[in-house]
């Protein structure tokens, strides 16, 4: 699920893990705010990249147009990603076109959760700007189109995408289908050349200040 997540003064756009039992497992924080939303959120850095062995799956998430970032998505794919979770705000078509890139490129099935929201949603007030999906500006009127969609590593739109309404899309899968999809590409395996291109990612947390502490040796008692 998605959440603003607060540490001191800062704001972060994070992506929170659940086990079925309710259990927290981690998080995945943004790497890169889009356009404006850099005035507001934070970076994230490569210590909350987490890819999470679960009951239904190897499990992880790249946030809205994290989705854009290729060795983003590579670091990703070398993790074993399974259900590879994509929320969004963007409802284009040409989203549509990315997920489906995806779940070939990385052999994956690709969870594309993008809100639906209409005008009536939000605080009236005549400052409010929108680009809506229709040129009239009822309460009624799109906002945010929708758009939510299940792919298959085969490339195929097992449910979805839905522009009408808030809803939910489901879809039974086959894990099969990843072993059916890399047997042909496998981005970081038979497909790869490392010998030309290496990707090193950077998993320490970036922390603006790092305390070391003074240890005091103890007094040896043979001097005594």
């Amino acid at each position: 699920m998605g959440a603003i997540e607060k540490e001191g003064y800062t704001l972060y756009c994070t992506v929170l893990f659940f086990s079925p039992q309710g259990q927290f497992l981690g998080k995945h924080r943004k790497l890169m705010p889009t356009s404006l939303e850099r005035c507001i959120w934070g970076q994230g850095d490569g210590s909350t990249i987490p890819v999470y062995d679960t009951p239904i799956g190897k499990l992880g998430a790249a946030i809205c147009w994290e989705n854009r970032m290729p060795l983003y998505r590579t670091a990703l794919y070398a993790k074993g990603i399974e259900l590879y979770c994509a929320p969004t705000a963007d409802g284009s078509k040409e989203w549509q076109s990315s997920m489906l890139h995806i779940a070939i490129e990385g052999g994956c099935f690709v969870l594309s959760a993008c809100q639906f929201c209409q005008r009536k949603h939000f605080p009236d007030h005549p400052d409010y700007l929108f680009t809506d999906w229709y040129d009239d500006k009822e309460h009624d009127s799109i906002v945010s189109q929708g758009g939510s969609v299940i792919i298959s590593p085969l490339g195929q739109v097992l449910a979805g995408p839905n522009f009408e309404s808030e809803g939910l899309v489901t879809a039974d899968i086959d894990l099969g289908d990843i072993a059916r999809a890399k047997l042909y590409f496998d981005s970081v395996g038979h497909y790869s050349r490392p010998d030309v291109l290496h990707l090193t990612v950077n998993e320490h947390p970036r922390k603006s200040v790092t305390f070391v502490t003074k240890v005091e040796k103890a007094e040896d008692d043979s001097n005594k």
